[in-house]
């Protein structure tokens, strides 16, 4: 058996294929359009996606041909990569290699096609100059062989709106703001901007950039079948001035029980670059009319969310997991690119075995910056 991996540059016609094998390792039917094809492509770098290829697909007489076996092609495995921002503490961003669209086939697994594309990918990212490689972990097992573990961790609330104590007249924002219900138009209008302004702030760590692909898939621009993407509504947040300072989007399910109202709003996304905004955003969510529980989404640890209501208890943590994994690459220039709010000196040994990152390492730290090397 040949198992061939390599780049979709020199052969862009088997980008639709390399979509199949996505669709298949996250086990999905791979039914795929030819618009899906297309929207996909714009938004691929071909020189950043990988597949692995087995030359004698369903040969068991090893013939690449196939000839009368029903042999073939076929990408058995993917891997893609792009460039990515994210938000280190104190407000500065670094280069990234973000890393999507991992599968192996199941009928392919346990035969080091993840271990040859990851350490590729990771290489060819040390060439380029990206400080640290970055990824969502379907599961916890896998990464850790590569040098990636856990640098930010969530949790998501379930609100029982009744017992939060909220006033039932509440009737929007006293601060002379307001929130409106708005369209995915207007969204890809504002959200960009707004979204930048949020992620530039110096608390705002771990948080990574949204392209204008994302707010097409966001918005329902961009929706294929099987994306699982759900019709949501979207609600701004303008201060007294006019500015738009939040935005959340979320679902409402149609749930009655005897009568009476039993829905449930489901928050996918909520930033907002002001207390006041996050404020007014959630306290529309708690005093809906006939939501009798609000879901938050995946949330950092110390989201402010159950502090805006009388009684925080009303706010259960449904799931506590990990979230972002990070890879270093860079060692002094990660480092070199957060704050410190203490001055001090740490030493640091880091054990590589890919050879990456590797090697002994002094930071001398501080409010003024830091040093290492």
């Amino acid at each position: 058996m040949t198992l061939d991996i390599r780049t979709l540059a020199a052969a862009p016609d088997e980008f639709p294929d390399w979509l199949r094998a996505v669709a298949t390792g996250f086990l999905r039917v791979p039914d795929i359009s030819p618009e899906e094809v297309t929207v996909r492509r714009a938004d691929a770098d071909l020189t950043r996606t990988v597949g692995a290829y087995d030359d004698t697909y369903g040969d068991a007489h090893g013939d690449a041909h196939g000839e009368g076996h029903g042999g073939g092609r076929r990408c058995v495995a993917t891997f893609r990569s792009f460039p990515q921002e994210l938000t280190v503490p104190g407000g500065a961003r670094v280069n990234a290699c973000a890393v999507s669209n991992v599968t192996v086939a199941a009928t392919h697994r346990r035969r080091g096609l993840l271990t040859r594309m990851m350490a590729r990918e990771l290489r060819a990212a040390k060439e380029r100059g990206e400080v640290l490689a970055s990824l969502t972990s379907a599961e916890y097992p896998i990464y850790g062989r590569y040098g990636f573990g856990p640098a930010a961790w969530c949790v998501e609330y379930e609100v029982e709106t009744a017992r939060t104590g909220l006033d039932p007249r509440y009737s929007g924002p006293a601060d002379g703001g307001r929130v409106d219900l708005v369209d995915g138009e207007e969204v890809r209008r504002v959200a960009p901007e707004l979204y930048d302004r949020f992620r530039a702030q110096p608390h705002r760590q771990g948080v990574i950039e949204r392209g204008t692909s994302w707010w097409r898939r966001h918005t329902g621009l961009d929706r294929f079948d099987g994306d699982g993407f759900t019709p949501r509504f979207h609600a701004l947040y303008r201060d007294a001035d006019g500015v738009p300072q939040g935005l959340a989007a979320y679902t409402v399910d149609d749930h009655w029980e005897a009568k009476l109202p039993e829905e449930t709003a489901t928050v996918l996304s909520l930033f907002g670059t002001t207390p006041a905004a996050e404020r007014a955003l959630w306290l529309f969510l708690l005093s809906m009319d006939w939501v009798s529980r609000v879901r938050t989404g995946l949330r950092a640890p110390d989201d402010i969310l159950p502090l805006l209501v009388p009684d925080p208890r009303a706010a259960r943590i449904k799931a506590r997991s990990d979230f972002l994994w990070l890879r270093p690459l860079d060692v002094p220039a990660m480092l070199e690119a957060r704050s410190y709010p203490v001055t001090g000196t740490l030493v640091l040994d880091l054990r590589d075995e890919a050879g990456l990152a590797g090697g002994r390492y002094r930071l001398e730290a501080g409010p003024e910056g830091a040093k290492c090397v």
